[in-house]
């Protein structure tokens, strides 16, 4: 049964002009886009279990655009925590970056506080969305956590699809979730297993040195994945960090709410003192040789697209921060600030049963399939075994007789 999720047309457009990267890096495979200026100090930007370097594309198109880095990256088969600092710092070092701005979700999100835990001078500042602060509570809900290492992919992929909630969801949600079981398919049995790994091994994030004004922490009111008393202990944890409430977006906002998340990744980034440089902005060449490995040359600038001066920026997302911040930059787009106002009038949308919940069961039942079909087969084994041994017995009894 094929599955009925189908390419977005934006989607289509950015793997045709923002090229993919894959360099080794001892026994690490390393896949992730890298566009944008390569003067300016990175955002990265790390999935989830789920995710993968292309759940970000919504996020690199815009940024980029308004003259910022973005570098979206797939999580590699590392199988603990101190491997997984280690593995990324050397990726940092291999394309030539030193100072940098982490943006992780879920299990991303964990690992980029790890990261700034044990490298807090590479580290300038965290944007945290729908994550936690220790793997305990994952651990204790699953029983099989000693195993998964030795766990086939069909349970693997499973487990992960069975994690995203398949209920009725309004369409931008559907669609994102449509993309991300997408994006599962493509995972393999090594991707899927050292991600679990990483969720279940047992590990908690210390204090940070990086002070709570440089820290925003972005979740969705409606519904998330990750249980609610770990989305508090990480507010606990930093009570000055600044806090950007999406009122809907489920477990995939930068995909279902990518303008609002857009724009809080550009207060943020204003905020902490990184400068956009949109008179560096790439044009993207016809045939998607354009893009960013830190060590090749800028390519042809072209002027930014036109700006207004914008008002308050004021959303259906509500931020609140307790230490004050610093003023906001007159660059703020038009378009950005009217997309904001937009947000703020409330549409009941009404909630229908989409292609989210028939994509989740197509993969699954195409898992089950194929693993009945094997248990199937390898029942038979024991009966063809005897049945040749009958055979070959009797074959014996009758040259005797002759």
């Amino acid at each position: 049964m094929k599955s009925v999720f189908s390419a977005p047309g934006d989607y289509i457009y950015f793997k045709s002009q923002v090229p993919l990267h894959k360099i080794p890096i001892g026994t690490k495979q390393w896949r992730y886009y890298d566009f944008g200026p390569k003067v300016v100090p990175p955002l990265i930007c790390l999935p989830g279990t789920a995710g993968t370097a292309d759940v970000y594309y919504k996020q690199i198109m815009s940024l980029s655009m308004k003259g910022y880095r973005v570098i979206s990256v797939d999580i590699p088969c590392v199988w603990n925590h101190q491997e997984w600092i280690q593995s990324f710092e050397k990726f940092l070092d291999a394309i030539d970056v030193h100072h940098i701005h982490l943006y992780g979700t879920s299990l991303g999100g964990f690992l980029a506080q790890l990261f700034a835990q044990h490298r807090p001078r590479r580290v300038k500042s965290l944007i945290l969305s729908n994550t936690f602060l220790e793997t305990r509570t994952f651990a204790a809900s699953m029983p099989w956590a000693p195993i998964v290492g030795w766990s086939p992919s069909f349970l693997l992929k499973r487990y992960v699809l069975t994690g995203i909630r398949d209920g009725p969801h309004e369409p931008f949600i559907a669609d994102s979730v449509d993309f991300v079981v997408s994006q599962v398919e493509t995972l393999s049995r090594d991707d899927l297993a050292s991600r679990l790994t990483l969720t279940v091994d047992n590990a908690a994030v210390k204090p940070l040195l990086i002070p709570d004004s440089f820290i925003t922490i972005m979740d969705t009111n409606d519904y998330a994945s990750i249980p609610q008393e770990l989305k508090d202990q990480l507010g606990e944890r930093y009570p000055g960090a600044r806090r950007a409430y999406l009122k809907t977006g489920g477990d995939f906002p930068f995909l279902s709410r990518p303008d609002e998340v857009n724009l809080h990744l550009q207060l943020h980034l204003r905020r902490v003192g990184l400068e956009a440089h949109p008179e560096l902005v790439q044009i993207i060449p016809k045939d998607g040789t354009g893009g960013s490995h830190s060590k090749e040359n800028d390519k042809k600038d072209r002027d930014d697209e036109p700006k207004d001066n914008g008002g308050n920026p004021e959303s259906n997302s509500e931020e609140s921060q307790s230490s004050p911040s610093a003023p906001e930059s007159s660059e703020f787009h038009g378009l950005d600030y009217q997309l904001l106002r937009n947000a703020e009038i409330h549409h009941e949308n009404p909630v229908v049963l989409t292609h989210a919940a028939m994509s989740i069961h197509t993969a699954a039942t195409r898992i089950l399939l194929q693993s009945t079909w094997e248990l199937f087969i390898i029942s038979l084994l024991p009966f063809c075994v005897a049945s040749l041994y009958i055979s070959s017995n009797n074959a014996w009894k009758f040259r005797q007789l002759v």
